[in-house]
């Protein structure tokens, strides 16, 4: 007979960007890297780009400082169990389900993460949709672009191919490079090399983009931690600063608003930024099922 806690898990994605979601409301549950690795992985567990833990943010010593402004925490992993500072896509799948189990409503609501508060809006669904078709607004914060110098001026190496790239920081690290064709990228299962190694002591996540049109792009991307997703949300959001930059839509010099449209291989994000700095993220946030954990299985697991 096990005496491993029954678990009750759920699964979803934003963009294809698929996570195994734990209600641990209370904060009684310890995970360690090898048990998230386990659940995370996609032939011998679940199978996710990653795991929410959603917890109170009163339960949660990292969270406990906002938990006056937010009630829940996302205490998000990487598949291979390592800790990561905020998931766009994640979070917007977190609110999904903090919809679905009746612990937020439609309209706005804030959730605290390791990378600070993330303001959320949940759009009505239509009449007509399922319960997950309103879409799911993040304000992500502000791009922090290091000054031009060693650890601003970055360079991404695949194979014999070597791009410069954009240094942006979206509440975690970004190197973004643009190119020619998305095939240039290769198997971004394996990170790509990216110098000067001080500008990411703790590594990076690499984001590829090529041109769709006026404002749109399209990008590849590999997750630190994770390998090649189907989309990254901080990584769409960077990929939007550094396509403006580019092309000289600075919202903070116009005063006006900026829009671009970024197609992930998932499907596609709206990403705006404020003439603040405040960038926006709105997509898809999809509940796909729910379970329980095998008590054996997830006793070896946690042994």
């Amino acid at each position: 007979m096990s005496n491993a806690p029954r678990l009750r898990f759920l699964k979803g994605h934003g963009t294809e960007n698929d996570f195994v979601i734990v209600p641990d409301l209370d904060g009684r549950l310890e995970l360690s890297a090898a048990a998230v690795a386990r659940i995370c992985d996609r032939r011998a567990g679940v199978g996710g780009d990653g795991l929410i833990r959603v917890v109170r943010s009163s339960a949660h010593p990292e969270a406990r400082g906002m938990a006056a402004e937010a009630e829940w925490f996302m205490d998000y992993r990487n598949s291979d169990g390592s800790i990561a500072e905020m998931c766009g896509n994640g979070v917007r799948v977190f609110a999904r389900y903090l919809q679905r189990a009746g612990l937020a409503e439609e309209g706005d609501l804030t959730i605290a993460t390791r990378a600070g508060l993330r303001h959320i809006h949940i759009a009505k669904a239509a009449p007509e949709g399922a319960p997950d078709s309103g879409a799911v607004t993040v304000g992500m914060g502000k791009a922090v672009l290091p000054e031009p110098g060693p650890d601003g001026d970055v360079t991404v190496e695949v194979g014999d191919r070597t791009w410069s790239a954009r240094n942006i920081n979206m509440g975690n690290p970004h190197a973004v490079a643009f190119v020619d064709d998305l095939d240039q990228a290769g198997n971004l299962f394996t990170a790509p090399a990216v110098h000067p190694a001080s500008a990411y002591p703790d590594g990076t996540n690499v984001e590829f983009v090529v041109d769709r049109g006026p404002q749109h792009v399209a990008m590849r991307v590999h997750e630190r931690g994770s390998g090649e997703t189907r989309s990254c949300g901080t990584g769409a959001c960077a990929v939007m600063v550094a396509a403006a930059r580019r092309d000289g839509a600075d919202p903070a010099v116009t005063g006006r608003p900026v829009t671009y449209t970024v197609d992930v291989p998932g499907g596609r994000l709206v990403i705006s930024e404020q003439p603040d700095g405040t960038v926006e993220m709105t997509g898809p946030a999809v509940i796909v099922a729910e379970g329980e954990l095998d008590p054996v299985w997830l006793d070896a697991v946690l042994d």
